[in-house]
């Protein structure tokens, strides 16, 4: 097997073409370098070099070899600077979920371009995922970190303390959850609205299973309201139910940050009601991970509290 102190004694002969020289160069004596070579060619089962009592030169084969152990050389560096660069955190790979709401917040996007600025050698995986998803996820390792929207109120804060779940969350911002409306329906008079406002309208709605809480939340502010939402259209993307609103199919409810949405026909009136805003929060699991990951994930954790 062919070691890299001998690929380096064999560049060193070959660039001086003098061993007593080459030798002066790595700080060694000139015996060992040319036992070492010796040893080298044994190896290869070739001569690298075609030596005189009065010069030394290279072989073809000595030739091929010499590009070959530079780049070998070259790879081993660079190897080991990418190991080093992941230990201290400069390097390696964030899988980071977040909902579809989240890019529509200045948070996201500044934090996003400040992390790439400062670790660019850091590889994010960003990847689009309903809040329940996120939380699984985050319990299979497949994600690092996740910005969700878990349902605000008690079964939220049920839901973060759970020893279940065994997350960290750190709250990053609260939304009002805000009515989509046609921009002729006779509720776009009022500029606030209440959810017991919306108990004879037609609701455009997130599948069930599509794993957002705001179903979920807003099932429970209508039964708090004292009437159950009546779901005329399902729409798994939020544009595709502002869309739907405009083509005067039904209301929806979604986070004010969708309001930066301005389709023509369509307008948005926040809910007064307490319990009716949302949070969005950084999850990530608190159980230890593998040394190099937690370490990445505990940058990107600080450099959002610095942003906010």
């Amino acid at each position: 097997m062919i070691e890299l102190r001998q690929l380096r004694y064999f560049i060193a002969v070959a660039e001086e073409l003098h061993f007593t020289r080459a030798a002066q160069r790595l700080c060694i004596g000139q015996p060992p370098l040319s036992y070492a070579i010796a040893q080298l060619e044994t190896e290869i089962g070739a001569l690298l070099f075609a030596r005189t009592k009065r010069s030394v030169q290279l072989t073809e084969a000595g030739k091929l070899l010499l590009a070959d152990a530079r780049k070998i050389l070259a790879l081993s560096g660079a190897a080991a600077l990418s190991a080093k660069a992941a230990a201290t955190g400069q390097a390696g790979e964030l899988r980071i979920g977040f909902t579809s709401s989240t890019p529509l917040t200045p948070l996201f996007s500044t934090l996003i371009n400040v992390y790439r600025r400062q670790f660019p050698a850091v590889t994010l995986t960003l990847l689009e995922m309903s809040t329940q998803h996120q939380l699984a996820a985050l319990q299979q390792q497949t994600l690092d970190l996740a910005f969700v929207r878990p349902q605000f109120g008690a079964e939220q804060a049920e839901q973060e303390n759970s020893a279940v779940h065994a997350l960290h969350y750190l709250p990053l911002r609260t939304d009002p959850l805000v009515v989509v409306l046609p921009e002729q329906h006779p509720l776009a008079t009022k500029p606030q609205l209440r959810v017991a406002d919306l108990a004879t309208q037609g609701f455009i709605m997130y599948p069930p299973q599509a794993g957002t809480s705001i179903y979920r939340q807003l099932h429970a502010l209508c039964l708090q309201a004292g009437f159950t939402p009546d779901t005329v259209q399902q729409a798994a993307e939020a544009s595709t139910i502002i869309g739907l609103v405009a083509a005067g199919v039904g209301i929806s409810v979604l986070p004010a940050c969708f309001d930066r949405i301005q389709l023509a026909g369509v307008c948005y009136r926040q809910l007064a009601d307490e319990m009716a805003v949302t949070r969005l929060l950084l999850a990530h699991q608190a159980s230890e991970r593998e040394p190099q990951k937690q370490l990445l994930i505990n940058q990107f954790v600080a450099l959002t509290q610095a942003q906010l």
